[in-house]
């Protein structure tokens, strides 16, 4: 298994009158975590797409446990549990507040696309290496 984490903090704009993080802000946390767990890895969405390979996000599930508010400094937990073997990567990702507290969990799948015939492909040879040691001998 993967596991990387990343902290933002909780800036007002993403806050509603409540003074909570809307609730549409979690999946660009979500992403967040995810863009920094691959550049962790020593690659990057970036080189993804120079490959000519772009990954839609195509199923999006979040449970949303407790609030965070406005300058909260929260931690992304990112995992890959399982290496990808075909045109889709799934990856669990939870948000903990300061106290370690899990506030909210999701499971982001994408799919691996030829940016130019919008198909699917396998995971790119370069990412899979990057992941392949985490999952040997398991």
């Amino acid at each position: 298994m993967y596991e990387s984490t990343t902290q933002v903090r909780v800036r007002y704009a993403e806050t509603d009158q409540m003074n909570v993080v809307y609730y549409g802000n979690y999946a660009q946390y979500f992403e967040v975590g995810r863009v920094e767990s691959i550049r962790q890895l020593g690659y990057t969405y970036k080189d993804i797409e120079q490959q000519g390979v772009i990954m839609p996000v195509v199923e999006l599930h979040v449970r949303f446990l407790r609030p965070a508010t406005y300058d909260d400094l929260l931690t992304i937990k990112t995992q890959v549990r399982e290496m990808p073997t075909d045109h889709r990567i799934e990856f669990f990702q939870d948000v903990l507040n300061g106290e370690g507290k899990m506030l909210t969990a999701g499971r982001v799948v994408l799919y691996f696309l030829d940016a130019a015939t919008r198909q699917k492909i396998n995971i790119p040879e370069a990412f899979r290496e990057r992941l392949a040691p985490f999952f040997e001998n398991k």
